[in-house]
């Protein structure tokens, strides 16, 4: 039984890999219920709305709550009841499996 992207634990990123190509970006979306965009091929990302403020805060919280366990952040914009999430490796510029598995947690947290 193949382990989910949930249950990986991030790894440390140095920029001593490359970044992900296309059909590795396509097989780890591949393994996602809710779409996500892939911007230049460099960066993934996806938009959450939330019934008000108070719940995209919420959401927020326990996304920093991963963010800072697994020690990969995304970028987070914050629109009153919706919430911009984009994730992608900077010391490699691009996408790596870090990326992926922040992803599949957060999206544990939605469904």
């Amino acid at each position: 039984m193949a382990i989910h992207l949930s249950d990986r634990k991030c790894v440390a990123c140095e920029g001593d890999v490359p970044p992900l190509d296309a059909s590795q970006i396509k097989d780890y979306l591949g393994e996602f219920k809710e779409k996500w965009d892939v911007i230049q091929g460099k960066k993934i990302k996806k938009e959450f709305k939330f019934k008000d403020f108070k719940e995209a805060m919420s959401f927020i919280n326990k996304v920093a709550d991963i963010a800072e366990s697994e020690g990969h952040h995304p970028d987070l914009f914050i629109f009153y009841n919706r919430v911009v999430m984009e994730l992608w490796t900077h010391a490699i510029k691009g996408l790596s499996e870090n990326d992926f598995i922040i992803a599949a947690k957060v999206e544990k947290l939605i469904s």
